[in-house]
């Protein structure tokens, strides 16, 4: 049996009561295995790690999908984390037994369903882009939801699936397909959003760093703290140790201390070769973060 993994990101992150019913939609659907879920109060988003067949992994990121459509107020949603949406984003990964093209394929029938019973307007990015300027997500979501209404104005920003129309409710959706990747993120023991923006910088591939990083420095206002937050596109050929290495080496040249690390959602063991959660300060780890011990479950 093939197994497609969806890690979709809604955003809110506040309401406990709203992210149970997300989950609950999800794990309403038989076959489905909900891996994973998070939410965090200064991102303001909640994700969620599906496991299961192509057709019931559809079925179960439109159910959540819907469930969110229906709870969350993109009028009244701020946060941290960059987003587009109340769905902001709803990736599909090949895992046991499926291909890239499997993934592809979910994703086409995930966003165009989604798209005609919602409304909401569709952008495919990843493997699943429809044209090139798409295939990276980061430049779907520049200007965010706050330029959406301007992006659906101009016939270059018009969606791949939904209507051409901008509902302040709901904004848009981002649906790809992609290897895993790591969500990672580094607490810095200082409440400097500029020591934090510095070491991202520094690290970030787009910005001459680290291969496969991608990073942005956030003011975790709940806490006090800084956050260097992250997704790492290839744990393979840039595992964590190394990224985390280099967030060390740059904290130490300002004075800053780390306070932890975290993970959002699961990883491949891959991720770890060489290191330990312990030396990379990872909080609340356990083999049930590894993508490999639910496959091993299911």
């Amino acid at each position: 049996m093939p197994v497609i993994e969806c890690v979709p990101n809604f955003s809110e992150g506040r309401k406990k009561e709203r992210v149970m019913a997300i989950v609950d939609a999800a794990n309403s659907v038989q076959g489905v295995k909900v891996a994973d879920f998070s939410m965090d109060g200064d991102h303001n988003r909640s994700v969620l790690t599906l496991m299961g067949p192509p057709e019931a992994i559809v079925s179960a990121a439109l159910a959540a999908s819907e469930q969110a459509v229906a709870l969350i107020d993109m009028r009244e949603q701020r946060g941290a984390h960059p987003r587009i949406g109340a769905v902001d984003v709803v990736p599909f990964i090949p895992l046991r037994n499926a291909s890239m093209q499997d993934a592809v394929d979910a994703a086409h029938r995930f966003g165009r369903e989604f798209a005609e019973r919602t409304g909401v307007p569709v952008y495919f990015y990843g493997e699943a882009a429809l044209v090139p300027e798409r295939k990276v997500l980061a430049d779907i979501r520049r200007g965010e939801y706050e330029n959406l209404a301007g992006r659906l104005s101009d016939p270059a920003g018009f969606p791949d699936a939904g209507p051409v129309h901008f509902n302040p409710r709901t904004g848009a959706t981002s649906v790809g397909a992609r290897k895993p990747l790591v969500a990672f993120n580094v607490n810095l023991d200082t409440d400097s959003v500029e020591a934090a923006r510095a070491i991202a910088r520094a690290i970030r591939y787009s910005s001459g760093g680290l291969d496969h990083v991608q990073a942005i420095g956030i003011r975790l206002a709940d806490r006090g703290i800084v956050q260097v937050s992250m997704n790492l596109t290839n744990c393979e050929a840039t595992p964590i140790a190394v990224v985390f290495d280099a967030i060390q080496k740059q904290a130490n040249a300002l004075g800053v201390d780390i306070l932890e690390s975290e993970l959002v959602g699961l990883m491949p063991e891959a991720a770890l070769a060489g290191t330990t959660a312990e030396h990379c300060c990872i909080r609340d780890f356990s083999d049930n973060r590894l993508i490999e011990y639910h496959l091993r479950n299911m």
